[in-house]
């Protein structure tokens, strides 16, 4: 197992900006040196604890200060985007990156980022299919560019001057493109196996319940079948909640005190899926009634705590509930406290993961 890094992230609502953003930075720093291969960000428009606006922008602020991990959009929202945009500036990146980056997408999940790009009534999984397809045919295509369809159009067809380079879009620096990826955020999701027909590689979400991550397997292995491609358990991701303490008492106090940024992380989501009527997400049975999933009830269940030992036999335990996945995916919170927080990163890469893989390799003799 390997271990990789997302951060949505939600902040303190008081805590100043810059801080915010510079204390995300320094965990996407601190994962490069302790060998995470992966790392992820996400990026909202109208969100004030959720203060990365743009995951392109982000990265790049990163692209010199990183040396072996893998930096990947986590997403870019493609509804709320031109696909002209999309194009050109994920390519920069990955010239920035030398390479070193996955183009993570989605339709967005964020309904007032929604509401003001003038597309909280529109069919926005119908604009994410367009944007990426247009996407890739402006990286596949030659100028000058005549792509017209239900949402978007890019052309350079009447200011185009090749002889000085005007009109055409630069290509990504991986041939053909950087490895696409998608959040699967949905138990049973279709959209995994869209995805892996295409070619295109799964990170299940971190505030799935165990039993509804484990659907996501069959479904990916059907979209690797219609792709004519082999199912491979290394190429799947889980992200998942994790607190990581010297000792019990102080794992416990960080991840559940009324103050915790786990608690924090989990109000807010509650908030917003209660609004959206999406509480299904959280629910054991889907005939529980809506009132009976509360904070504790969720938190319970989503965030693993504890010393490295116990979180080591917590995430073994969940792997025997999910089935094998080849990357486990820490999900990055605020850090209230700002040594608590590299803490808990620096011992799950040095000391938990080693008990998990130590463990796994023991499994299979």
């Amino acid at each position: 197992m390997q271990l990789s890094f997302f951060t949505m992230p939600i902040h303190p609502l008081n805590k100043p900006v810059w801080q915010s953003i510079q204390e995300d930075r320094e965990a996407f720093i601190l994962a490069d040196e302790l060998g995470f291969v992966e790392g992820y960000c996400g990026e909202h428009t109208t969100d004030q604890a959720e203060i990365i606006t743009s995951t392109v922008a982000f990265l790049a602020s990163l692209a010199y200060e990183t040396k072996n991990i893998r930096l990947g959009t986590g997403t870019v929202n493609l509804p709320n985007s031109h696909p002209a945009r999309v194009a050109a500036e994920v390519a920069m990146l990955d010239h920035m990156l030398k390479g070193r980056f996955n183009f993570g997408i989605s339709p967005g999940g964020l309904m007032s980022d929604a509401e003001v790009f003038g597309n909280l009534d529109k069919d926005r999984n119908a604009m994410f299919i367009e944007c990426i397809n247009m996407v890739l045919q402006i990286w596949e295509g030659k100028a000058p560019y005549n792509l017209q369809g239900d949402y978007y159009s890019v052309t350079t067809e009447k200011t185009m001057m090749p002889e000085i380079g005007q009109g055409e879009f630069i290509k990504p620096y991986q041939d053909p493109h950087p490895p696409i990826v998608g959040t699967v955020v949905a138990p049973y999701s279709k959209g995994v196996t869209a995805m892996a027909a295409r070619g295109w590689e799964p990170i299940s979400a971190n505030f799935l319940l165990p039993k509804w991550v484990a659907t996501h397997w069959p479904n990916y292995a059907e979209g690797c079948a219609q792709g004519g491609r082999e199912a491979k358990f290394e190429n799947w991701s889980v992200a998942k909640n994790l607190c990581v303490a010297d000792d019990m008492a102080t794992a416990k106090r960080y991840a559940r005190d009324p103050n915790s940024p786990y608690v924090l992380y989990f109000k807010q989501l509650l908030t917003k899926l209660r609004s959206g009527g999406r509480l299904n997400l959280f629910k054991e049975d889907q005939n529980m009634n809506d009132e009976d999933v509360t904070l504790d009830y969720v938190l319970d269940r989503l965030v693993i705590y504890g010393d490295p030992s116990s979180v080591a036999d917590q995430v073994l335990a969940f792997q025997e509930q999910t089935g094998p996945f080849g990357k486990l995916v820490y999900a990055g919170q605020d850090w209230l406290d700002y040594d608590l927080g590299r803490r808990s990163m620096i011992l799950m890469a040095e000391q938990v993961l080693p008990k998990i893989n130590t463990a796994i390799g023991a499994g299979e003799q």
